[in-house]
Formats: structure tokens, sequence, C-alpha cells
């Protein structure tokens, strides 16, 4: 068998009586097919609402909208005018089920927190382009050939319809409108790629086309299908790119760290990187940190690509600290008075660490009624070191067993706060 035999597709071509058949029900939402959609929204919308990926690729399984999108792109294969027609009634007819019925779950849920699952979905770019257009060269394939196998479910879970439209509907329930529309966006990539995949492979699988009245009739649609897929993915384009430079940045910032951010005399707590702000937020423990010292870890940025970013440098668990005094004329007095300004000094940290030990212990007791998980907690006053400033604050950080939700975190965080009598205090997890 020569290698070319291997891709050819003729052999396994389904009739294109059944094809056209097959596809004109899909298309059709009413009676059963309606009731699935809804109850797939509704699996959907809880699996985003608990953050839960299991339940999320249940709901992309049943869900039926994948008809009319491939109804759309071999309706315009085929310029079948009435069955295109159909395919955007019925698609728009499940769009705006879809946000009516996720916008009132998640209205009445009283989880309103916006999980990773959710997060996902509302910055689409080019790579979404890109798996739709391969899910849906995929999928039309599959509808098109005798061997069918399994390759509709996988296809519906890799292109994602339905979490997306969810995701619009969770963005208008919260009124929180990027969301909304970057979710939108996603189901916008992914209706219109899989639906230019299905055209394409129409025509490649030579099915027979109808003509249209007139020549200009045909270059009009032609227009139209290319204008609706070139708008749809220069966006696209834009925020693949802004997510490439932004692991990018990640990258080095991570170098940065690794090779630089190592102040003796200190231990890093806690690193934090937004690239989006191209901000760096490092957290010390040990001594106050000089600011020649903050200085030289500044001046190195530049020499890792690094020239626009913010460097903040907040410090904790001092244990060291200096004080100015003023010199008196006789050595002896200065000497004397030297070290009793230490030993006040030392005195001073030494009631200061047994007090907030004190208070890490009984925090600790306290909380760890309330989450068992809980292995280890410092609390403690540090210093927020800037360029012209420095600010006192507190920092707790806690270590636990297993990962604690995002809700538990905010929880915690505010139990501090009120149990401390602060306005404000950093909480870092581990």
């Amino acid at each position: 068998m020569k290698l070319l035999d291997r891709f050819r597709l003729g052999d396994e071509k389904e009739d294109f009586h059944i094809v056209n058949e097959n596809i004109k029900i899909g298309i059709e939402f009413k009676g059963t097919n309606l009731w699935i959609l809804i109850f797939a929204i509704f699996i959907a919308s809880l699996g985003l609402n608990i953050n839960s990926s299991a339940v999320i690729i249940g709901a992309m399984l049943v869900s039926p909208l994948m008809g009319p999108i491939i109804g759309l792109g071999y309706g315009m294969a085929i310029n079948d005018l009435s069955l295109l027609k159909k395919s955007i009634t019925s698609y728009l007819f499940s769009a705006i089920i879809g946000l009516i019925t996720s916008t009132l779950y998640f209205l009445l849920s009283p989880i309103n927190q916006a999980h990773s699952e959710i997060l996902a979905r509302t910055s689409p770019n080019i790579y979404d382009v890109l798996i739709a257009v391969f899910g849906g060269f995929a999928g039309f394939l599959a509808v098109s050939s005798k061997l069918k196998g399994n390759v509709i479910p996988g296809v519906a879970i890799a292109t994602a319809l339905m979490p997306p439209l969810c995701t619009a509907g969770f963005g208008l329930a919260t009124q929180q409108y990027s969301y909304f529309l970057g979710a939108l966006y996603l189901f916008l990539i992914n209706t219109v790629f899989i639906a230019l995949a299905a055209l394409l492979t129409t025509r490649y699988l030579n099915f027979p086309y109808k003509s249209f009245p007139t020549e200009k009739d045909g270059v009009r649609v032609k227009r139209a299908v290319w204008i609706i897929v070139i708008t749809t993915v220069l966006p696209s384009l834009y925020f693949g790119y802004d997510l490439v430079q932004q692991n990018k940045y990640e990258t080095v910032a991570k170098l940065f760290i690794e090779r630089e951010a190592v102040i003796p005399n200190d231990f890093l707590l806690q690193k934090k990187i937004d690239a989006k702000t191209k901000t760096i937020t490092l957290t010390y423990g040990g001594q106050i940190i000089e600011k020649k010292n903050i200085d030289q870890l500044k001046s190195k940025l530049p020499l890792y690509n690094l020239n626009k970013t913010n460097l903040i440098i907040q410090q904790g668990f001092s244990y060291l600290q200096k004080e100015n005094n003023s010199v008196l004329p006789n050595p002896l007095a200065f000497a004397l008075n030297e070290k009793e300004v230490q030993i006040k000094q030392l005195q001073r940290e030494l009631n200061s660490l047994t007090t907030q030990n004190q208070l890490s212990k009984q925090l600790f007791k306290e909380l760890k009624t309330q989450y068992p998980n809980l292995k280890s907690m410092i609390v403690q006053q540090a210093t927020n070191q800037t360029d012209s400033s420095q600010q006192k604050i507190w920092i707790a950080h806690l270590q636990t067993s297993n990962h604690l939700e995002n809700f538990d975190k905010r929880k915690v965080n505010e139990w501090l706060k009120v149990r401390l009598q602060l306005d404000t205090i950093n909480t870092y997890f581990e």
C-alpha cells in the first residue's frame, strides 16, 4: 500500500444523503434536545460553581450544542440557504437559552466566587482558535465518515462550547462584564472556527452543493464568511501574543529571584510576580534590609531585561534594629550609654518576641479548632520598606496539610483582622 493511500478519505466517506439527514436532525432544538441542553447548562454551571473539572467535562459530553454549529459550516459549504437559516435560528436560540439558564442559576447560587475553571474561560487567545479549528476538522470528519468511533465526545470536550456560555451567564449574574465579554468571545471563537472547519471539510470531500441564483450572491457570501473569520481571529492574535509575553516575563522574573534575590542574614518568605503590571513583590524575614542592598538588587533588573519592573521589598520578622544615639563627649560615658541602649533594645526585642510568640501560640490554638489541617502559624509585625518610606504592617504565615480554598483563605484573613483589631493584615498560605 502506498503511503499517500493511507491518507485518502474516499473509501470511508458516508453517503451524502445520510450525512445531510444526520446534520438536519442535530440542528433541531425542541423536545428531548432542548431539555438535554438545559440540563447540560445546569451541570456545567454547577461544575464551574464548585470548580470541578470532572463535572464540567460531563456537561460537555451531554451538550448538543455542536449540532447547529456544524450545520452552519455545512449549510454554507453546500450553499443551502434554508439549512443555513435553520442552523442560525437554532444556534441563537440555544445560546439565549444557555445564557438565561446559567444567569438564573448563578443569581440563585450562594457561591459567587470566580474559581480557576471560570477564570480560564475569560481570556481567549489564538490557541483557542487553533483548538476550535482542529476540533472542527475532527468533528466533521467523524460526522461524514462511516467509522465515527468516539471522536464526537472528544471534540465536545476539546472545543468546550458549554463552559464559556455558562461563564458568560456568571458574568451577567455577578455584574462582572469583563468576564461576560471574555467568555462570550471564547464561545464565538469556537462557533466561527468549528463552522469554518466544517465548511472546508465539506468542500474537500466534494459533497454536492447548490448554485447561488447569481455569481454576485456567491461572492457576497464568501466575502461575509471571511470578514467574520478575520474579525474573530484578530483579537485572539493579540491576546495570544500577550499570553506568550506574560509567560516569558514570569520565567525571567523567577530566574532573577532565584539568582539575585539572596540577601545575607535574611530569608525569602514570599514571592509574588504580576506579569500584567510588571511588579515583583518580595517579602523577607530577618534583619532590617539596608537601602543600599535594595538599590543593589534593583540595579540588577536590567541584566534580565526587567527594566520596567517595579520591585517591592517587604520586610518582616526583624530581630536586629539600629538606633541613632547622640554622641557624648566623655568616651567612658558614651560606651556605657551605648551598652545601656543596646541592653534596652535587646530587652525590648526579647519582650516583643516573647509576646508575639505567645500571641502566635494562642492564635494557632484558636484557629486550629476551626481548621484541623493547620500545621503551623507565625504572626509578626513587619516593616514594609520602599524607596521613600517605611511602613509598619502585620504579616501572618500559615502552613496547612491540605490546600485551602480562596473562600477559606479570605475567612481566615478576616478572622485575624477582627481578632487582632487591625484594619489590614497580609496573610500568606503554604
